[in-house]
């Protein structure tokens, strides 16, 4: 979907993320899906010769090219970056493709059984560290804090990637899984801040994405405002 503007994207991307390491800052990503992970992972594995990845969201997002149905990369970049597809797909997406161990990636708030199942998309709970929304809501600081130590024990330095998909559909609105009805349940605002505040108190983070917001479906911005004061409360967290 979209192949030439995805590709100039992800070429562009992952130049801007590897140059801005390369300096020693730390990478903030807002905007569009989770496809900007092909330019972002494969950036820090550059720089640091392999890459952790602590991913948060709603869907696993490990649907093959071979298998998709809609042409969406937002719905295949895990299995691009755990080299399950991407054999054939054109650069830079080939030469990304499995740059990311699966002992290297924790999966966090996953709940579209229902989804994958719809579109006959197997799970990959057997190969990856993966914990659903349902398994977090007890001690969601210590999910965070747990995957995060799985990855950094894989890698020397990790990326954080949120899509706010995970949030339930009554903390957030403005994006399309808030009217699916195959994505029951979800995490709430506190929840979804203590996942990401200790993730990132364990240390080796060098990056964060966050994505997946639809301005049409938030007239009155308050989703918008909701999205800025998350940021600052994980930022501002003891750290």
């Amino acid at each position: 979907m979209n192949e030439r503007a995805l590709l100039e994207m992800v070429g562009r991307l992952h130049a801007r993320v590897r140059a801005t390491l390369a300096q020693g800052r730390f990478p903030l990503i807002y905007g569009a899906d989770c496809a900007v992970l092909l330019g972002a992972v494969p950036a820090l594995a550059d720089i640091l010769g392999g890459a952790g990845l602590v991913f948060i969201d709603g869907h696993e997002d490990a649907t093959t090219m071979e298998a998709s149905t809609t042409g969406e990369a937002a719905n295949m970049e895990v299995a691009f970056l755990l080299g399950l597809t991407g054999q054939r797909a054109p650069e830079p997406l080939r030469s990304h493709a499995g740059v990311l161990r699966p002992e290297a990636i924790a999966m966090l708030g996953m709940r579209d059984g229902l989804y994958r199942r719809e579109i006959a998309a197997p799970t990959i709970a057997d190969r990856v560290r993966l914990r659903t929304a349902a398994d977090l809501h007890d001690d969601p600081a210590g999910g965070g804090r747990k995957a995060a130590e799985q990855v950094t024990s894989q890698a020397s330095g990790w990326w954080l990637h949120i899509d706010l998909d995970v949030l339930d559909r009554h903390e957030f609105s403005a994006c399309g899984a808030a009217s699916d009805d195959a994505m029951p349940g979800g995490l709430s605002w506190p929840e979804l801040t203590a996942i990401a505040s200790s993730a990132l108190q364990v240390g080796g983070a060098r990056g964060w994405s966050l994505g997946v917001y639809n301005p049409d479906l938030d007239p009155e911005r308050r989703a918008a405002e909701r999205i800025v004061h998350f940021i600052a409360d994980v930022l501002n967290g003891p750290m």
